[in-house]
């Protein structure tokens, strides 16, 4: 009896391993759930529009660019890169950062966070430009934010001023101005109210409709940013949901209908047509089908090699980049 307990753990372990990596899923999910919670908590102190996971193409590479978020307020922009680093930093004398004591128990190399957040700007300040979206100098600006209460380090005068460390970030508080406000160019802010609005507005609808990726929502207040790739299931939910293809739908809303038994589970699932002219839908826009709630989601999670599988039952919504 229990040599086949333990064999079954066995099996059970390997299958784990090699389709599911639960351990590894949930350290990305961390880092996502890092820039969500941090993007959140910028829009309830700030105000404005926070921009996440966005994949801004780079004309000199011919690549994709990713930039954590950018937020947009009144009169500003900053790109805000968001490094979810546990354990002791310490900053070298070319900018470059070392982590020991962290998760992964051992030393642990950075290039030089605030370069790269300020060549991530300089990136999307030509891509705004390409789209004709063209802003007055100073309006763009950089933070690394450092929103691990694990972290530490022994030198945080070392730091750029553009780093919020973690005992900076949990201390931020509303203010009459932006906290980005000291890095406007007193030009701009004498400018017209006219000019300020409409540089607004277009920055706002570029960045809406601007590559990003796909946005994974898992109950449990989890989030997943890669690529959707297809769902999974019997044939005749497969075809009921053949109609929600990335240009076609922007995003979906998943709800629990019915439970008599797990065999019989159904979900229904809202989805909203993909409209270039605005962000969102009106609720007599979305349409609905009915599927088991065994049916999965493949997506590939930036920054990984595998494909992972999701119960349709653990999401609560996915949203199509264009």
């Amino acid at each position: 009896m229990w040599v086949e307990i333990i064999c079954g753990l066995i099996l059970y372990r390997l299958f784990k391993c090699f389709f599911y990596d639960d351990d590894a899923l949930d350290l990305e999910s961390s880092d996502f759930n890092a820039l969500f919670s941090v993007a959140n908590r910028l829009e309830k102190l700030y105000g404005g529009k926070v921009y996440v996971g966005l994949r801004i193409p780079d004309a000199d590479t011919g690549s994709r660019q990713n930039i954590d978020m950018v937020l947009v307020n009144k009169g500003e922009a900053v790109v805000i890169s968001v490094k979810n680093i546990s354990g002791f930093v310490s900053v070298n004398s070319d900018g470059s950062w070392v982590c020991e004591g962290g998760s992964k128990h051992k030393a642990e190399r950075f290039p030089d966070p605030v370069a790269e957040t300020k060549k991530q700007a300089s990136i999307l300040e030509s891509y705004l430009e390409q789209r004709g979206v063209a802003l007055p100098e100073g309006y763009f600006s950089c933070k690394v934010v450092l929103p691990n209460p694990k972290f530490g380090t022994l030198q945080s005068s070392s730091f750029p001023s553009e780093v919020i460390t973690y005992d900076q970030w949990v201390q931020l508080k509303p203010e009459p101005k932006s906290m980005f406000s000291g890095w406007i160019k007193g030009a701009f802010r004498g400018g017209k109210k006219e000019m300020q609005e409409s540089i607004h507005q277009k920055l706002n609808f570029t960045l809406s409709t601007a590559p990003m990726w796909d946005r994974l929502e898992l109950k449990g207040n989890k989030y997943v940013l890669g690529e959707f790739l297809d769902f999974k299931g019997k044939q005749e939910d497969i075809n009921a949901l053949k109609n929600i293809r990335r240009s076609k739908v922007s995003r979906l809303i998943i709800q629990k209908t019915s439970m008599f038994g797990l065999a019989h589970s159904k979900l229904q699932v809202l989805y909203s047509p993909r409209d270039y002219r605005s962000e969102g839908a009106s609720g007599s826009e979305w349409k609905e089908v009915t599927v088991r709630s065994s049916t999965e989601v493949l997506f590939q999670p930036d920054n990984s090699t595998k494909v992972r599988k999701f119960k349709l039952s653990s999401v609560v919504s996915l949203t199509l980049s264009a």
